[in-house]
């Protein structure tokens, strides 16, 4: 679902311009405002629809996730700790999926990779990724559960 920017709604503060990884959206020199150079090319991370403070920013739904005459909004709440997207229909129907922000402020996550053990050689030459969470691998046993690994589903952010 590539972005498109509202004209009207758009201030050119740049911060799409900044955070987007695949370097298509710009700022027109002319009127000052955002928009996206090459649509095709959209990774899609929707990182320029979070972080457009000014909400100028919306998606082209896919036919098959929303008919033609829809719209996507998406809302990011720093204050509640949420982002929501909001689907409209073309016949009014509406719906509204809510989830928590669960990025870390940046910065805060930097790994001691110099303290890390490195792959085996075994491990170079087996298929599974090397540092894979052993509460994911299939290898041992099959599927494993939350509660297989001794872990507990944690409360996140109140809505």
């Amino acid at each position: 679902m590539p972005t498109f920017v509202y004209m009207t709604r758009c201030d050119g503060c740049g911060h799409c311009v900044d955070i987007c990884p695949s370097d298509i959206m710009h700022i027109d020199k002319t009127n000052r405002r955002a928009y996206n150079i090459e649509p095709t090319h959209c990774w899609e991370c929707f990182s320029c629809v979070k972080a457009c403070p000014q909400n100028a920013i919306d998606v082209r739904g896919y036919a098959d996730f929303s008919p033609l005459g829809h719209s996507v909004r998406v809302d990011r709440d720093e204050d509640k700790g949420t982002i929501a997207w909001s689907v409209k229909y073309r016949d009014g129907r509406e719906k509204s999926f809510l989830s928590p922000i669960t990025t870390k402020p940046w910065g805060s996550c930097t790994p001691n990779l110099k303290e890390v053990v490195g792959p085996t050689q075994e491990q170079r030459d087996g298929e599974l990724l090397f540092n894979e969470p052993k509460y994911i691998r299939f290898d041992d046993g099959g599927l494993h559960t939350l509660a297989s690994n001794g872990l507990t589903l944690k409360q996140g952010v109140y809505y």
